[in-house]
Order: C-alpha cells, then sequence, then structure tokens
C-alpha cells in the first residue's frame, strides 16, 4: 500500500492520521512564550503611542490624531489575532479567513453607520438656549 493511499484509508476510517505529519503543519498555530511576549509588547506599544499623541497633543487637527488612533486600532486588532487568536490563511482550512473577512465586513458598517447617525444628530441638533436668543 502507498503512502498515500494509507493516508486516504486512515481518513476513511476516521483515524486523522496521527502519525506525524499533521504536527508538522499545525505547530505553527499554537503559541509559544515568545509570540505571547512579542504580542504583549506590540500591544502596550500600540496602545502607548495613541495615548501619548492625544495627551501630547501631537498632531495639529483632532481630525487628523482620531485617524491616526484608527490606524493603530486597526494594526492592533491584527496583532491581536496572529499572536493571541493564531489566525492565519493556512488554519481550519480557509474558515478563519472567510470569518475575518466577515468580522470586518461587519465592523466597517458598524463604524460607518454609528459615524454616519452622529454626524447627522450633530448637525441635525436643537440649538442650545444661548444660541436662541438670536433666532427671529
Amino acid at each position: 500500500m502507498t503512502q498515500s493511499a494509507h493516508h486516504d484509508n486512515a481518513h476513511a476510517h476516521g483515524d486523522h492520521g496521527h502519525d506525524g505529519h499533521d504536527h508538522e503543519e499545525h505547530d505553527d498555530y499554537h503559541g509559544t512564550v515568545k509570540g505571547y511576549t512579542v504580542g504583549f509588547l506590540l500591544s502596550v506599544l500600540l496602545t502607548a503611542i495613541p495615548f501619548w499623541l492625544v495627551m501630547a497633543k501631537v498632531l495639529p487637527s483632532s481630525g487628523v490624531t482620531a485617524a491616526v488612533i484608527l490606524g493603530f486600532a486597526v494594526v492592533q486588532i491584527v496583532v491581536h489575532m496572529v499572536y493571541f487568536l493564531h489566525m492565519n490563511t493556512k488554519s481550519e482550512g480557509g474558515w478563519n479567513m472567510l470569518a475575518l473577512i466577515f468580522t470586518i465586513v461587519i465592523v466597517v458598517i458598524t463604524l460607518a453607520g454609528s459615524l454616519w447617525v452622529m454626524h447627522h444628530l450633530n448637525v441635525n441638533m436643537m440649538p442650545m438656549p444661548h444660541e436662541m436668543r438670536n433666532m427671529p
């Protein structure tokens, strides 16, 4: 019996072929102390830099600051997914990537909708009492 026939036969009988071949394939997905440490340090750095940007008022406008912080947030999400959730394109036969794409779509819809609602609430709010004196 050839190696591939044995491998196919093993899968047909419910044996998942734990004869050493799968372990090499999945070792990348299990966390190591070094991986968790790198992820933790990146997370701390990606939290401290935006905090410093806001507290020291480094950037000239609040819009630019918000855009930069949003960029840092996206990078931090990727760091968490790679270092703590061990997601990549190969794991779980591609289902993790599909779940990631679905999550990104939901987050974009939620953020865009929230910003749209907040903008329109701000534009259409009733005037404050001191502004009402100037009204006809």
